[in-house]
């Protein structure tokens, strides 16, 4: 065991079910260092270190904290070996002070408070880190860049020397970004050592010492910073391309018939999701959206479909602005807009009502006569089941969310595509399923490509995009990086788009 090494874990494997997330992964930590972990969406950095904080178990392996083998069975077990993490979304209590945010759940605070005691030791850590934290105040008036701050005091103050933050600049300005970067770098100053989990290339290139590059549940490698490129780490990160049985359908394409122009929009709490967001879809066209998880997909499917509040710009359907109008409006238009969530049995299907139960809930607003009758519904129910194989004991009386998540996925798609659409938005629409749903699942698509129908596909693996899109525009935290034709650019182009580097032309 190197005594460099404050983490060492050895053959990592966890899996979900049928999926495995870790595979035989290794990962080593040295004191005083600032390590990236490099990876797209799915790759397992979170799980890996949700290992490490004692959130999962894992199946397989050994790690070493500081040269002594250790059993991680709990977060409170990891925060007691010196093992910090810092989520993504901040746990905080919001009526809450700063300084009650810290003490709280804390086993240096005693029954009774001696807040003069307390406070010393906060002004005194927080003045060796230069952080600017009011003690005083209600999380609920802090700026997103305070909470975090709170967020890696409170984990320092608990006696964490080895931290792991994720994501911890997603939803920070650049100017916040230079500010944590000058923190992170005192904290190891201090002798504390940093992993972070991250996308961002060029980010990975200005903080850390070394990097660790997973895909797909696999460790990759490590390399030194100053021995590698933005460009090596790309290649890295994606892979090489696969030979996969994705069909690209050749269609003759018709004019523009989905437009937007200069979309922008914001969430509750205020953040830009999107960011002057301009394209077109042609009938007959596959528009692939690649990108990191959460950098504007979900928003830009719920503004198509209506579900997203707009702030400006236009989203024209054939000319007719969607802008403003509900789901319901959009529809009476004449609009047929086939939408394929991200969360299926969140928004997708009602997850306690049977498939018939969940085709009527499209149909129903086509109906011509009063009344209710299922007799329709149960017979592209039974459309839905046959053709795309589903595995289900009935079409009736039995609940969807009792079926596995390749199956509620058939059913979902097969529902839309049974509505005949004009438009159709799909969002992983093959995530979970093995290669032989997908290839049927593919073949559904095409065959509404065929009818010359624009289709806006949003996934996340880049083979597949590559394979099946006739065109791939790459969004990064709201904003457009770019848009190519199939086979004009690299998965290493696209990866260094997808982490916010626009491609030389």
């Amino acid at each position: 065991m190197n005594q460099k090494n404050v983490v060492k874990m050895n053959d990592i494997t966890k899996a979900f079910g049928k999926v495995t997330a870790l595979n035989k992964v290794n990962f080593e930590l040295r004191k005083g260092e600032i390590h990236a972990i490099l990876g797209e969406n799915g790759a397992g950095k979170s799980s890996l270190m949700n290992v490490l904080n004692g959130l999962y178990m894992p199946d397989e392996g050994e790690i070493f904290i500081k040269g002594k083998k250790v059993n991680i069975t709990s977060p409170a077990i990891a925060l007691s070996l010196g093992i910090g993490m810092l989520p993504q979304h901040y746990k905080l209590v919001e009526n809450f002070t700063g300084a009650e945010n810290i003490a709280a759940g804390n086993q240096k605070t005693a029954s009774i408070l001696n807040r003069k005691k307390i406070f010393a030791e906060m002004t005194h850590l927080k003045n060796e880190l230069d952080l600017e934290i009011d003690f005083q105040k209600k999380v609920y008036q802090m700026a997103v860049a305070e909470k975090q701050s709170l967020e890696i005091f409170k984990v320092l103050y608990r006696g964490a020397d080895i931290l792991i933050l994720d994501e911890p600049t997603a939803v920070l300005t650049p100017q916040e970004i230079k500010n944590l970067f000058n923190i992170i770098r005192k904290m190891t100053d201090r002798g504390c050592s940093i992993i972070i989990i991250t996308h961002k290339l060029e980010e990975v290139m200005k903080i850390s010492d070394r990097i660790t590059i997973m895909r797909k549940g696999q460790y990759i490698k490590t390399v030194d910073k100053a021995e590698t490129s933005a460009e090596d780490l790309a290649s890295m990160m994606v892979g090489n391309a696969l030979d996969l049985d994705v069909p690209f359908l050749p269609v003759e394409k018709t004019q523009a018939k989905l437009v937007l122009k200069h979309v922008g929009a914001h969430s509750r709490s205020h953040v830009q999701t999107l960011k002057n967001i301009s394209f077109e879809v042609r009938g007959g066209e596959i528009l692939g959206i690649a990108g990191i998880a959460g950098s504007g997909q979900k928003e830009l499917c719920e503004a198509i479909a209506g579900l997203y509040h707009v702030d400006s710009g236009e989203i024209l359907f054939e000319g007719e602005n969607l802008v403003g109008k509900s789901p319901e409006k959009i529809t009476d238009l004449g609009v047929s807009l086939s939408f394929v969530p991200e969360d299926r049995l969140g928004m997708g299907l009602v997850s306690t009502m049977d498939i018939i139960d969940n085709v009527f809930l499209k149909d129903y607003r086509n109906k011509k006569t009063p009344g209710i009758d299922r007799r329709p519904s149960e017979k592209k129910a039974t459309r839905i089941v046959e053709k795309l194989d589903v595995s289900t004991p009935s079409v009736s009386g039995h609940a969807v969310s009792l079926l596995s998540g390749g199956n509620i996925q058939k059913i979902l798609l097969g529902r839309e595509i049974l509505l005949q659409p004009k438009l159709m938005v799909t969002a992983y629409a093959t995530r979970g399923l093995d290669v032989g749903s997908s290839k049927i699942i593919y073949d559904l698509i095409n065959q509404e490509k065929k009818r010359q129908i624009p289709i806006i596909y949003i996934g996340e693996d880049l083979d597949v995009l590559m394979h099946f899109c006739d065109r791939i525009l790459v969004l990064c935290e709201g904003e457009v990086i770019g848009i190519t034709n199939r086979g004009e650019a690299t998965r290493e182009e696209i990866g260094l788009m997808m982490s916010g580097i626009k491609r030389k032309v």
